[in-house]
């Protein structure tokens, strides 16, 4: 992998995006650099991922409580700063809405008795911490809800909202366009750059309510079955390793692994063989 990320060039015709497509490779992963946080604080990060993916609904003061009884004395501010930098919010309703995002971007929860009867119908898209052996990256991903297939991720090193938008726009090549699209309520989704491009295609817009734990339950399931099953058991060295294990990982997860939420199904075959 290391010797991949040699062959690429600033000083050739082709663009480092280019070359890394020709050696299928990810972008970002060529740019990573590791994120200026102590060893301590990677650890604590760590930590705090697998502890939310247990208990999402817990918050500053009992993230704090749970490193106490991991031997970490950290205050609640340091606790604060790295669950935000982990993209993390505990899951519970919360007042005044609209100073939580832009409001005039926010849009209604659309899938509420919602009857998803077929690929392309809804899908769903989130971002997530990944933590490394020295240093951490976002995943984005989007799922066909109706399948569970994964039409498209993307590994980055920030939470801009034009990563998000890059994910989007290369599954709708690769697949078409979805009716609905969900995501939360997070900056990179309540912005003009996400909403104009979304109305731009025609697709309707459906966000989670703030602190609604169920209601963008299926790619909740996805972040611990992806975690669970691979990020957590096979910690990356840095982001090419990670990119590589993640590209393998998602073709198992689309091509072979049955799951309960479609009888057992194989996501594949069922977004495939929709007719």
């Amino acid at each position: 992998m290391t010797e991949l990320k040699s062959y690429i060039s600033t000083d050739e015709e082709l663009s480092v995006r280019q070359q890394c497509e020709l050696l299928d490779i990810a972008p970002s992963s060529y740019y990573y650099k590791p994120k200026g946080e102590s060893s301590e604080n990677q650890e604590i990060m760590r930590l705090m991922d697998e502890e939310f993916l247990e208990h999402p609904t817990h918050g500053v003061l009992q993230m704090q409580d749970f490193l106490f009884a991991m031997g970490f004395l950290v205050n609640p501010k340091r606790v604060r700063r790295l669950l935000r930098k982990m993209n993390i919010m505990a899951i519970y309703p919360k007042r005044n809405l609209s100073k939580l995002g832009h409001a005039k971007y926010i849009h209604p929860y659309l899938l509420r008795n919602l009857e998803i009867n077929r690929p392309n119908q809804v899908w769903a898209i989130d971002i997530t911490y990944i933590p490394m052996k020295h240093g951490f990256m976002y995943l984005t991903a989007i799922i066909d809800v109706y399948s569970r297939y994964v039409v498209s991720w993307g590994l980055f090193n920030d939470l801009r909202a034009e990563n998000s938008l890059e994910v989007l726009q290369e599954a709708i090549r690769q697949n078409g366009k979805p009716e609905i699209i969900n995501s939360d309520q997070g900056s990179q989704f309540t912005c003009s750059l996400w909403v104009e491009y979304l109305k731009r295609e025609g697709i309707l817009i459906s966000m989670d309510g703030r602190g609604r734990a169920l209601d963008n339950i299926f790619i909740e399931r996805f972040w611990r079955t992806v975690k669970r099953d691979y990020v957590y058991l096979y910690p990356a060295e840095d982001g090419l390793e990670l990119f590589v294990g993640l590209k393998k990982f998602f073709k198992y997860y689309n091509g072979k692994k049955t799951h309960q939420g479609i009888n057992r199904q194989i996501p594949a075959q069922l977004y495939t063989n929709y007719a």
